[in-house]
């Protein structure tokens, strides 16, 4: 099957292309459960007429990119691992909302309080969010320097 051939070839073969998809698809549903546990006190905080916590809108914003990143980089025929430094962005912004959240809430006792409960659930999300830009990036990085053809790193133009 040709599509199979032109599919596969920018991911590793097609064992890389499904592990490809796998993850990317991972990547977007993490992305819109994110936008949801940190969506709902978003929309708590509009209802009030109070302040939205920038914590909570960069965690939405973070969650929103992943899963648009996600769900472009999904489409089989594009060579997403020459993306590749829009990945390690990505993992580096996990890092920071996993930081966030895991410093305010890890320690913290739910003692029956749902949204603390939610928020402490919220917190394993942005951590395995982080894991899977992690692996993303490594990937990408490994299938740019193996698909590079032996060219010259500058320019592109010799070959090596």
């Amino acid at each position: 099957m040709p599509w199979k051939e032109t599919a596969t070839s920018n991911h590793g073969g097609f064992l890389g292309f499904i592990v490809h998809t796998v993850i990317r698809f991972f990547q977007f549903v993490l992305g819109l459960t994110v936008i949801g546990l940190y969506g709902v006190d978003l929309n708590a905080a509009r209802i009030a007429h109070v302040y939205a916590d920038g914590k909570w809108v960069y965690a939405v914003v973070v969650g929103t990119l992943s899963a648009l990143t996600a769900l472009v980089f999904m489409v089989p025929f594009v060579k997403t691992y020459r993306a590749f430094p829009w990945d390690i962005i990505l993992f580096f912004l996990w890092i920071v909302v996993f930081g966030i959240f895991g410093n305010l809430y890890i320690k913290e006792n739910a003692e029956g309080d749902a949204g603390i409960k939610r928020m402490k659930n919220a917190v394993w999300v942005d951590l395995a969010n982080m894991l899977l830009w992690l692996i993303s990036s490594a990937f990408g990085v490994f299938m740019f320097f193996k698909n590079r053809g032996h060219m010259s790193l500058h320019t592109g133009r010799a070959k090596v």
